[in-house]
């Protein structure tokens, strides 16, 4: 980070999981100067001022999310320099401090991990999921409960055409250049990425509903996962999906949209709320297999007691991918 540490001094590099309702937040990244408006990054950073590191501690992060965009687990690292002497903070240490002087209620830190000093938060990923999710049976933003108003897109159909949706998520799958489905102003040089998984699939009630709503209400789940994502694409795969749903477009011509690698095209400046998208997960070479749950389980010894956190017992795969998660 460009800095030379202190003699005497050791620098340890963490791995942080982190979570947050994103309504209140100009996005994940921090906002500098003068502006009104906050990041999360900037209140991570404030926290981590009390760890009391000998250069400021940075979190560089690993998918950068828009305005009102929430994140059940997102990451970063960042790099934490104690004074000569002075062992490095566990990690079970680091996430408390950070989530004791957190002043938004909104965020919460899941867990961190001692990584290599060449780990890369946003490089390194292999997998981000983004999960968006729909409820019909609206006709008014009234008659959604308020615990579900910022969490979802309601739309004032009764119902959706699932299956076709389905077929037309197939169109998504593998590699393409995704330029029609990314907005202006993303920073990547290719729009070539490879999408894994895009599903459409009806989601559980929602506990926060009466139940006489629940008879006219019902939610669904949209699911992409790649290794990262264009600048708005999972937003613009969405609204077209849901214009299928509607009827108003085939699965033929997402085919077609897709084929035209033009993001002004009649139909692809649709684009999904925010409030919908939630960032579901961020994945890193072994710890693949699951979320920061998952991790947290690899971390345990015999009987339960937790494994020493050093940098190879992750085994991390670095990459020289730049590889990055806008949404």
């Amino acid at each position: 980070m460009g800095s030379v540490p202190a003699a005497g001094s050791m620098r340890a590099r963490y791995l942080v999981y982190f979570q947050y309702v994103g309504t209140d937040f100009n996005g994940v990244a921090a906002v500098r100067g003068v502006q009104r408006a906050v990041g999360v990054q900037n209140y991570l950073e404030e926290a981590a001022e009390k760890l009391k590191s000998v250069l400021p501690a940075k979190f560089i992060i690993s998918s950068r999310t828009d305005a009102g965009v929430h994140a059940l687990s997102n990451a970063a690292h960042l790099d934490v320099q104690r004074r000569s002497g002075q062992p490095p903070f566990s990690p079970e240490v680091l996430t408390e401090v950070l989530n004791t002087h957190l002043r938004h209620p909104a965020i919460r830190v899941l867990q961190a991990f001692r990584v290599p000093s060449n780990f890369h938060a946003r490089h390194s990923a292999t997998s981000r999921t983004y999960l968006y999710r729909l409820a019909t049976g609206c006709p008014r933003p009234d008659q959604l409960s308020v615990f579900e108003r910022n969490r979802c897109w309601a739309l004032r159909a009764d119902r959706l055409d699932v299956a076709a949706m389905q077929e037309a998520a197939q169109h998504f799958l593998g590699t393409h250049d995704f330029s029609a489905f990314q907005s202006a102003g993303s920073p990547s040089t290719s729009s070539v990425r490879t999408l894994r998984r895009a599903s459409v699939s009806p989601d559980s009630a929602s506990p926060f509903i009466l139940p006489e709503e629940g008879r006219r209400l019902r939610f669904w789940s949209l699911e992409f996962e790649s290794q990262s994502f264009l600048y708005r694409q999972v937003r613009r795969m969405t609204a077209i999906l849901v214009a299928v749903g509607l009827g108003a477009l085939t699965p033929a011509q997402v085919k077609m949209i897709l084929e035209s690698c033009d993001p002004l095209g009649k139909h692809q400046t649709r684009v999904a709320p925010a409030q919908g998208l939630f960032l579901k997960s961020v994945l890193y070479g072994c710890l693949a297999a699951g979320s920061p749950a998952y991790a947290e389980q690899k971390s345990q010894g015999p009987g339960g007691r937790k494994a020493p956190g050093r940098p190879e017992d992750f085994r991390l795969e670095i990459s020289d991918l730049k590889a990055g998660g806008l949404e």
